[in-house]
């Protein structure tokens, strides 16, 4: 019961990395905020935590709208008095190189990636920095470490939001607010089991080449990472600030002969 009385909101938590990651935080003794665009999804995640005899609440909100998501923290605040835990999630993916991505496919990525960190951070913190703790994490990606083909936006955003989390952690660390970044590598989620599909003549091909990218030549999974969050969210790594922390196969530091 590593997160006993811990209220825990989760962006993007209706699929993937965030639903896993609030099943887990539910295990682990937290009160849960799903959050979602996706109505039908989000529910059935919170269903899914009190079926099993969790706390969990459901709230819609879009990560990019100021009002939507001081919206979603309001609601919050008010069914269970406090937020101990931020975990900014919710993100979309972008595929081409510069000269490829039109002006509007790149502002989108731009805005749910960075804007999807930043507007929930600015709802929450000043309740952290009033209770004088917090634990916000924020989902970057190993692609801000190293270079990738066609994802100009994805990498542009991620290298983003690991600069944004080292800067808050300088701010907010005299608050007793600790914040950390996610650095996943290719994790098999549905959405890239979609973009599979979608993307490529041969999906199971493509599939092969991406897992030689990791040492060890599989693809992460949702559990995965939820597992890293879960260490990040608890006590246990309380002298971790401004860090992150690689869940990556090996993507980063290795490199196969």
């Amino acid at each position: 019961m590593r997160l006993k009385n811990k209220v825990v909101l989760i962006t993007g938590s209706g699929s993937g990395i965030g639903k896993s990651s609030a099943l887990l935080f539910a295990r682990e003794g937290a009160s849960v905020v799903v959050n979602d665009l996706d109505e039908t999804k989000g529910r059935e995640t919170a269903e899914e935590i009190v079926q099993a005899g969790g706390s969990a609440l459901f709230l819609q909100g879009d990560v990019t709208d100021p009002e939507s998501i001081r919206g979603v923290v309001d609601q919050a605040l008010a069914a269970f008095g406090k937020i101990d835990v931020l975990f900014n999630n919710a993100g979309i993916s972008g595929v081409g190189a510069v000269h490829e991505v039109e002006p509007e496919a790149w502002d989108r990525v731009i805005n749910v990636n960075i804007r999807g960190v930043y507007l929930p951070s600015k709802m929450v913190l000043p309740h952290m920095m009033n209770q004088k703790f917090g634990v916000i994490i924020n989902m970057s990606s190993c692609i801000a470490e190293i270079g990738l083909a066609r994802r100009a936006s994805y990498s542009a955003t991620k290298g983003a939001v690991l600069s944004l989390t080292k800067s808050m952690q300088v701010d907010y660390a005299p608050y007793g607010i600790r914040v950390n970044a996610l650095l996943p590598g290719t994790i098999l989620t549905p959405f890239v089991e979609q973009y599979l599909k979608t993307s490529y003549d041969n999906p199971e091909e493509a599939l092969h080449g991406i897992k030689k990218r990791q040492l060890s030549e599989e693809l992460g999974k949702p559990e995965d990472v939820a597992l890293a969050a879960l260490f990040l969210a608890s006590d246990e790594s309380k002298f971790m600030m401004g860090s992150p922390l690689y869940i990556d196969g090996g993507v980063v530091f290795g490199k196969n002969a």
